[in-house]
């Protein structure tokens, strides 16, 4: 069958070129919000690009207190706290696909945040999502 298509290698060929990818602009502006956000925990800053972040820090503190309530905010990791603020705000002020900005965070955690991180994002946005849901 040399020269015809396998309808297996096809579709699995199309869903990787569908996947993001590190340079896929989605993914870029979510990594330089986490940076933005984790400098500004050190660094005051009143940045255009993290301002609608910090007008809701309020809501966003609150939902990740909430989905995490063994964990107080200043006992969270400061890139993991970045990554939970940049994604709970996606989740409750955008349209984004649920599973879109989990998966985002998921990535960014892996790449940037401790061992645990990853799953610890996971937990917490899971349940975060989940009572949205519930509302």
């Amino acid at each position: 069958m040399e020269g015809s298509k396998n309808p297996t290698t096809f579709a699995a060929t199309a869903k990787s070129n569908l996947m993001k990818t590190p340079t896929d602009p989605r993914h870029r502006k979510r990594v330089k919000l986490v940076q933005a956000l984790f400098a500004s925990s050190y660094h005051p800053q009143n940045k255009k690009l993290i301002a609608p972040i910090k007008e809701n820090l309020e809501v966003i503190d609150k939902a990740i207190t909430s989905a995490a309530p063994e964990w107080p905010l200043n006992n969270i990791n400061r890139v993991d706290l970045a990554i939970l603020r940049v994604s709970a705000h996606e989740l409750l002020y955008t349209d984004t696909p649920p599973k879109v900005v989990i998966d985002e965070a998921v990535e960014i955690a892996k790449k940037y945040g401790a061992e645990n991180s990853s799953s610890f994002v996971n937990g917490v946005l899971g349940t975060i999502l989940a009572t949205i849901d519930k509302s």
